[in-house]
């Protein structure tokens, strides 16, 4: 960082650095500094800040410096020696499994890098190869896929065999047989799923281009005629509960700037986390709150989009939704993920909020920010390890919602948790080239590797709860009103709905904030 540029920014937050600090930070990230800058004139309200600041309080310091390294996902370990923070080590009896244990613990485990650079041909294939590298390793261990063998190794006679491939072409033939061109890195075939089965049909027709499966049939290296068709299904062995009985809260699409936007259900929901609401005495164990995307509604989305705001300025509606998320209790961590109307790039994996504009959220002292998509673990504890929880926002759903058969029957995007559940089934958040816009990463941002405990997600406005192969599925609703956009689509978003985990039964409960309601309803209640 130049010294002019950190001189001009504390001149602009009205701070003072001594020498030591001054000269120390030149050495670091202008985006690091900045905002341990404004995180230290948070927690101590003071302009001066000096060594003997940071001597006092070698504690607070390096916690400010950790939570830093979990919101950039980068190890800052140089800062706490430049800065002579010692190894501090409490001399504490460590309480563990107590229901008075209630530090919210949490850490950003996966995350995909930001890269800026000018994409190539090169860059997809390799993206790509390297999607179907890590998940036939994952398949190639099913007992199912008998005989597994390469496309390209495959013989010109009749025989039995299975193969992993990826989905390039999809058409119905004129006897109502569906054929499909798969290929894998040594080669392509055509496979073929008869008309008279019916139940493999329903099946087969819901696969969707680009995706990775698995066959098995009877064939030779031109033809498989296909009898199971295995997906990579994304699935936990069994649904663990953690030792404290403390809560998570997930919610998005608040759209904070809208004319739509509902000031005095959100309110409510606030009063609520404070306690200030009547009979609700989970109130002090809530601990995490999830926001998944669409913090504000943005400018410039859509054509004319203008007219459906009050506040017109981006820097405004993050300043407002700022103060409002400022009054929460502090004891809460608030996970803030972006979505499609929050002022960053749509190419998925999308990067941290904007500080350019989004400062004042960054400036909240219980406040973590991290890219979409994310897995985020709570609750990890000495002999628990926590949840892994799956934060998307949801770009991809309409393209799902409106090309798959058994979503388009079902009216997905009126019921996102099927969406979700058939994007676990694929093992992918969206498998097809051109569902989102995406950076073709050479570790793929948008693929799941590992099984979470919780997958939630926004974007469709609609609340839904639901277990996939002992994975809780979880779609927030909205807190903007009925659009003309919405209208004109058909769809019929939920409001001010939260879905509330308790992290040791495991019990969910939908709590309804719309203001039509006297206080907080229990509005659903799903058992485990």
């Amino acid at each position: 960082m130049k010294k002019e540029e950190l001189l001009k920014f504390c001149s602009e937050k009205n701070i003072l650095l001594d020498n030591f600090l001054l000269y120390n930070f030149l050495k670091y990230d202008e985006g690091i500094i900045k905002l341990f800058i404004n995180k230290v004139k948070i927690v101590f309200k003071k302009k001066f800040i000096n060594k003997k600041l940071i001597d006092e309080n070698q504690e607070k310091i390096k916690k400010i410096i950790e939570e830093i390294s979990i919101l950039k996902s980068i190890n800052l370990n140089e800062l706490i020696f430049s800065l002579n923070i010692k190894n501090i080590t409490e001399k504490k009896e460590v309480i563990v499994n107590k229901e008075n244990d209630f530090d919210a613990k949490i850490k950003i485990i996966s995350s995909s890098p930001c890269v800026g650079k000018s994409l190539e041909v090169k860059d997809f294939v390799t993206h790509f190869r390297n999607r179907y590298e890590i998940l036939k390793n994952i398949m190639q261990d099913d007992p199912e896929l008998e005989n597994l063998i390469s496309i390209g190794k495959l013989s010109n006679e009749k025989q039995k065999f299975s193969a992993i491939g990826m989905v390039s072409s999809k058409k119905m033939s004129k006897n109502k047989n569906l054929i499909l061109e798969i290929e894998d890195l040594t080669g392509s075939m055509k496979v073929v799923i008869n008309s008279e089965k019916e139940e493999l049909m329903k099946e087969a027709e819901d696969i969707c281009l680009d995706c990775i499966v698995g066959f098995k049939g009877v064939g030779n290296n031109e033809i498989m005629f296909v009898n199971e068709v295995i997906f990579p299904e994304t699935r936990l062995e069994k649904r663990k509960k953690g030792p404290v009985e403390e809560y998570a809260l997930f919610i998005g699409d608040i759209h904070y700037g809208s004319h739509n936007f509902l000031h005095k259900s959100f309110d409510k929901f606030i009063n609520y986390l404070n306690g200030k609401i009547p009979n609700t005495p989970e109130v002090d164990k809530i601990k995490y709150l999830f926001i998944v995307g669409d913090l504000i509604t943005g400018v410039g989305n859509y054509p004319n989009q203008e007219k459906d705001l009050v506040i017109v300025d981006l820097e405004e509606q993050f300043q407002k939704i700022a103060d409002l998320l400022d009054k929460i209790r502090k004891d809460i961590k608030i996970i803030i993920t972006p979505g499609n109307h929050d002022c960053v790039r749509l190419m998925e994996p999308q990067p941290l909020l904007n500080e350019k504009f989004a400062w004042p959220v960054y400036e909240l002292e219980n406040v973590i920010i991290s890219e979409n998509p994310t897995i985020v673990n709570i609750g990890k504890r000495e002999a628990f390890e926590g949840f892994d929880v799956l934060v998307y926002h949801g770009f991809s759903f309409p393209y799902y919602a409106n090309t798959i058969p058994r979503l388009m029957l079902g009216k997905a995007m009126n019921k996102p948790e099927n969406i979700m559940k058939y994007l676990l089934k694929n093992r992918h958040l969206s498998p097809t080239h051109g569902a989102t816009q995406y950076f073709p990463l050479e570790k793929d941002g948008l693929l799941i590797r590992k099984a979470p405990d919780i997958f939630v997600s926004g974007h469709t406005h609609k609340s839904g709860v639901v277990y996939h192969n002992n994975i809780l599925v979880v779609s927030v609703s909205s807190w903007e009103g009925m659009t003309p956009y919405q209208e004109k689509f058909g769809n019929t978003p939920d409001h001010c709905k939260v879905p509330m985990f308790n992290l040791k039964t495991r019990a969910v409960k939908i709590l309804d904030f719309e203001t039509k309601q006297e206080g907080v309803k229990l509005y659903e209640e799903k058992e485990e």
